[in-house]
C-alpha cells in the first residue's frame, strides 16, 4: 500500500465526500457493530447508548445508499430488520479495528491534553 503525503492531497475532491460518508457521528460506531455478526435494527440501537430511533435510521438508509450496508427484512411476526455488511464495507474491518485500538490507546492521553487545555483556558476567563 502506497503511503499519502499529507501535504500533497491532489484527490481531496475524490475522497472527501467517501471520508464524510463513513466518518460522521454515528457511521463508524454501527459499522463496527455490524463486524462480528448481523444485528436487528433494536439490537443496534441497544448497544449504540445514546443514538435516538431517528439518527440510527437515517445512518442505516445513508449506509445502505452508499452501499456499506445490507438490510434484510425477517419474516415473523413481528416482523424484523436485520443488518449486516456488505463486502464493500468488510474491507474496511482493519482501518476500522486499527482506529479502535488507537483510540483504546490513545483515549486516555487526549483525556489528559483535554484537561491541560481546558484548565489553561478557564485561567484566562478569570
Amino acid at each position: 500500500m502506497n503511503q499519502t503525503d499529507c501535504n500533497d492531497l491532489k484527490e481531496i475532491g475524490k475522497t472527501r465526500p467517501v471520508l464524510e460518508n463513513i466518518t460522521n457521528k454515528w457511521s463508524i460506531l454501527i459499522l463496527t457493530v455490524l463486524c462480528s455478526e448481523p444485528v436487528r435494527f433494536n439490537e443496534l440501537r441497544r448497544r449504540l447508548d445514546g443514538i435516538t430511533h431517528k439518527a440510527l435510521a437515517d445512518a442505516l438508509k445513508r449506509l445502505e445508499r452508499n452501499g456499506l450496508v445490507h438490510r434484510k427484512v425477517l419474516s415473523g411476526s413481528p416482523v424484523s430488520v436485520e443488518y449486516s455488511l456488505t463486502a464493500l464495507a468488510q474491507s474496511l474491518q482493519d482501518p476500522f479495528n486499527a482506529l479502535y485500538e488507537w483510540a483504546l490507546k490513545y483515549g486516555p492521553e487526549m483525556a489528559q491534553a483535554q484537561l491541560i487545555y481546558d484548565a489553561k483556558h478557564a485561567e484566562k476567563l478569570c
